[in-house]
């Protein structure tokens, strides 16, 4: 059973706090925080369900909050690569 949209918003939130904390820089502000971990949990669950680990709706919260924990460093660092090194 999925996540409702409150349990997203709450993963996505969580997932950018912790991004912010495990990446090195300044961060993009709160608001882009969360924002970049709602689209990490999407980036993190696609990249989770193709290597057969299932989406992060698939599994628990901890579980999830991990996988959009991963796919949001992923596209931090990609945006650093784009916008440069925020240090």
């Amino acid at each position: 059973m999925g996540h409702g949209i409150i349990a997203w918003i709450i993963i996505g939130i969580v997932a950018g706090w912790l991004t912010g904390k495990l990446m090195k820089g300044s961060g993009y502000g709160v608001f882009m925080d969360m924002v970049i971990g709602l689209i990490g949990a999407l980036i993190g669950g696609y990249i989770s369900s193709h290597l057969g680990l299932g989406s992060a709706a698939d599994n628990g919260m901890i579980v999830s909050i991990g996988i959009a924990v991963v796919g949001a460093v992923i596209l931090t660092g990609l945006l650093r690569l784009v916008t440069g090194n925020r240090s």
